[in-house]
């Protein structure tokens, strides 16, 4: 089993698949981002040995992300090749998206054996989607996540909260998810990579969010669990849940029991963190799961107790100079 020296047991792996993605949500990464060379990049056979040594090693479930993961051409061999492990040691395969690619795939996620996805939704506004993502393509998200509820998915809206931008907007964008059987994730920004704008002038802590809703709403705390560091809330009003994952207003490390993946094989035992292990050299060393092992038990040993995010004034560097889009999502 992968436990840290907190005792804390890694059973959640975050792999990523791609850093690709064909949207560039300002938050995120610049307009032109400069992605990996494809001989850094796993090949999807790669991909499947990792993932196979962490469910041997006690990994219960798996999120795909990217990136985008859809724009990764033959993903879905991935995703059937890992949904014939489930109920052998995976409990589930899971997926991050933003949703472009989500009509064409749901109905192959679902026959693979994926039961629910996450999609990225900042807004319904079609001017502030295409402001935030520089991309004129909200109709193909809500194509893909009606295609994924109609698929029989069960699907998670996962939303930055951004001061000045979506935050009057919140309220009506969770009753609409609710009204149509989806939850709602909202997500403090978090300060990886150099972009195009000082995140500080769109921060917002999710505890101001939440005294606000609570002025609408009744919200009752909930004990629902997805594995992630989210902290669920039911709403009476609605007939919704509502979780808040909040790295920097509520730190929630104590609990922590997932690593990252990247699509170059470094694992980061912290997304906030810059300790990794290189994971890559060990699959390609070629002498069986020996080194991938002895790797996988360093990370143990290096994985810090708690992140150390901060957005605390204007012209801040990130927290870590990678991008989200490269750690994964």
């Amino acid at each position: 089993m992968l436990v840290d020296t907190f005792q804390r047991r890694i059973t959640y792996l975050r792999l990523s698949v791609t850093d690709r993605c064909d949207l560039r949500c300002t938050y995120c990464m610049p307009e032109k981002m400069r992605f990996l060379p494809k001989a850094e990049v796993l090949t999807l056979e790669e991909l499947h040995r990792l993932a196979t040594a962490f469910i041997a090693h006690g990994v219960r479930r798996i999120r795909l992300t990217g990136g985008e993961p859809l724009v990764r051409r033959d993903m879905m061999d991935l995703v059937r090749a890992l949904g014939r492990q489930i109920g052998t040691g995976l409990d589930e395969v899971t997926l991050t998206t933003n949703g472009t690619q989500l009509a064409q795939h749901a109905d192959a996620l679902a026959a693979a054996g994926v039961r629910r996805v996450n999609v990225s939704l900042d807004t319904r506004d079609r001017a502030l989607f295409a402001e935030l993502t520089r991309r004129d393509a909200l109709d193909k998200v809500m194509e893909g996540i009606a295609a994924a509820k109609a698929a029989g998915l069960e699907v998670k809206l996962n939303t930055v909260a951004l001061k000045g931008r979506n935050e009057d907007e919140l309220p009506d964008l969770i009753a609409w998810a609710h009204s149509e059987g989806h939850s709602v994730t909202l997500i403090e920004a978090m300060p990886l990579g150099e972009v195009d704008e000082d995140r500080f002038d769109h921060f917002l802590s999710l505890e101001t969010v939440r005294a606000r809703l609570e002025e609408r709403w009744t919200l009752t705390g909930s004990d629902h669990r997805t594995g992630g560091p989210a902290r669920y809330f039911d709403v009476a009003e609605t007939g919704g849940r509502l979780g808040l994952i909040t790295p920097l207003t509520q730190n929630f490390c104590e609990g922590c029991n997932r690593v990252r993946v990247t699509t170059t094989g470094q694992l980061y035992p912290c997304l906030g963190g810059g300790e990794r292990v290189d994971l890559r050299a060990a699959l390609r060393e070629g002498d069986g799961d020996g080194a991938l092992q002895a790797a996988m038990q360093r990370a143990m040993a290096i994985k810090p107790l708690r992140h150390s995010f901060a957005i605390d004034g204007p012209g801040e560097a990130p927290s870590q100079p990678r991008h989200m889009s490269v750690t994964g999502g």
